[in-house]
């Protein structure tokens, strides 16, 4: 909703921003607000930055070829960008994102061609006072015939140490995770060679190292796979609370439910005489400490929090978002140089329960309040969760992963693992309404002084199909 307490809808690679850390997140600034006609119940349709509102095409820049052909086609074929997940930062003002390029061909002869992946394409941001700019680094970076690399989620490291060693050189590597229909691959690239496909490498999960070959992404032996399983929407992020890193996400059952794993950190999966129990060197890991994605076993998978479905159907993009709560979201590294240690603080609803940094997490997902493409109404629901106190210092077991929220009035069940009672509950529930179309995905992420939104939709709105 905009400032005045109105609901926004949005269309395809739209955005919106909120740039005041203590106020109702759901109250977004927007870039151009269009009339689209009317809605089915008479009242007036409108839509955040429609593609007649820039000439770029959306608020992420189409290319020439692709904005031309859009044009052309009218909306009976498109070109669609479609970003899943939340933007990783590389500063406080900075940030990437990998969106997928879809081609969408509103009747094709055969239905399951409606939807082509075209591939990954790496976007860029910047957050100055006017609101966050989006940049295209080049078209395809990552071609529709290899695993979708970044579209699941991005972790930025320090330099890996079987490359270099100086975590203060101020090179770093990323980590990106991609889904296939068996579970999560990974690959590695350094963080000047992202917009590079050729200088990406590829974890083998059999011989425990990184290679040149990238898997096909129809691989199903369970052994080839980073992690085995079904995913269609999560985050993966470091945990101050829990203090090693958490994969928060939506599996492909379609049953409205948030599923966890941790890092287990005395569960390392070699020999490696830097990653051993406890963490690097035994002493744990910090937020920069990708490289522990490939050296210790993640656990089972356990479920978090049943979000509460509308009476379309089930909930989907199912997402956390650990920059709220969490003073320490951006690691010191990412602060201009010379920073007071008193200002590498980030002010987003700042700690979470009892002041804990991480103790309380902001989760979002999108509710079918009408089903269907055309008329459908699709509203994306935050709400916030409490984890349980943690109860040793070995890592997070299944007592400390149990939580309590509510929804629109409803609670949520906790965890059966519990085995005392929750906390009080510590929760609320936000809103944006969008008509007309179904969502793709959304994304919600912090650069300093921002909260960023980031739709994308199946459909572009009946008015204009």
């Amino acid at each position: 909703m905009d400032a005045q307490g109105n609901q926004l809808s949005f269309v395809s690679n739209t955005a919106a921003y909120a740039n005041q850390p203590d106020s109702n997140v759901a109250t977004v600034a927007d870039f151009g607000v269009v009339n689209l006609g009317t809605n089915p119940d008479g009242s007036p349709k409108t839509a955040i930055l429609a593609h007649t509102t820039v000439g770029t095409g959306g608020w992420i820049p189409f290319q020439p070829d692709e904005l031309q052909y859009n044009e052309q086609m009218n909306g009976r074929e498109r070109v669609a960008i479609w970003p899943g997940t939340s933007p990783t930062s590389i500063s406080t003002t900075q940030a990437f994102l990998y969106a997928p390029l879809v081609y969408v061909d509103s009747k094709p002869q055969d239905p399951l061609k409606e939807y082509q992946a075209r591939g990954m394409t790496l976007i860029t941001i910047t957050a100055p006072k006017s609101g966050p700019v989006a940049a295209r680094q080049g078209d395809l970076i990552i071609p529709g015939t290899e695993v979708a690399y970044g579209g699941f989620s991005s972790i930025l490291g320090y330099k890996s140490t079987d490359t270099a060693t100086d975590k203060d050189s101020g090179i770093r590597d990323v980590y990106l995770l991609g889904m296939t229909a068996s579970g999560l691959q990974l690959a590695r690239a350094g963080m000047n060679d992202l917009s590079d496909f050729a200088k990406y490498t590829f974890w083998n999960p059999q011989g425990q190292n990184f290679t040149t070959s990238p898997p096909n992404p129809s691989v199903q032996d369970a052994a080839q796979i980073y992690l085995p399983g079904t995913f269609s929407s999560g985050s993966v992020f470091y945990s101050p609370y829990f203090k090693t890193f958490i994969m928060v996400y939506f599996n492909k059952m379609v049953d409205s439910t948030f599923y966890v794993r941790y890092l287990q950190l005395d569960s390392p999966l070699g020999q490696d005489p830097t990653w051993i129990v406890g963490g690097k060197n035994g002493k744990g890991i910090e937020a920069e400490d990708g490289e522990a994605l490939v050296k210790y076993n993640w656990s089972a998978e356990q479920k978090l929090y049943v979000s509460p479905s509308g009476p379309g159907g089930f909930n989907y993009a199912g997402m956390a978002h650990p920059e709220y709560f969490n003073t320490q979201y951006f690691p010191q590294s990412l602060y201009p140089t010379n920073t007071p240690k008193n200002q590498q603080v980030n002010g987003w609803y700042g700690p979470g329960s009892a002041g804990v940094d991480g103790k309380s997490i902001l989760l979002s997902w999108t509710s079918q309040e009408v089903g269907g493409t055309d008329n459908g109404v699709y509203r994306i629901q935050l709400a916030m969760l409490e984890f349980d106190d943690v109860l040793s210092d070995s890592g997070p077991g299944p007592s400390a992963i149990a939580s309590t929220a509510t929804s629109s009035g409803t609670p949520a069940a906790t965890s059966t693992h519990s085995k005392k009672l929750p906390n009080d509950p510590a929760s609320s529930i936000l809103s944006i309404v969008e008509h007309g179309s179904a969502t793709h995905a959304f994304g919600l992420g912090i650069l300093h002084g921002y909260a960023i939104y980031i739709l994308a939709m199946h459909m572009l709105l009946d008015t204009r199909a």
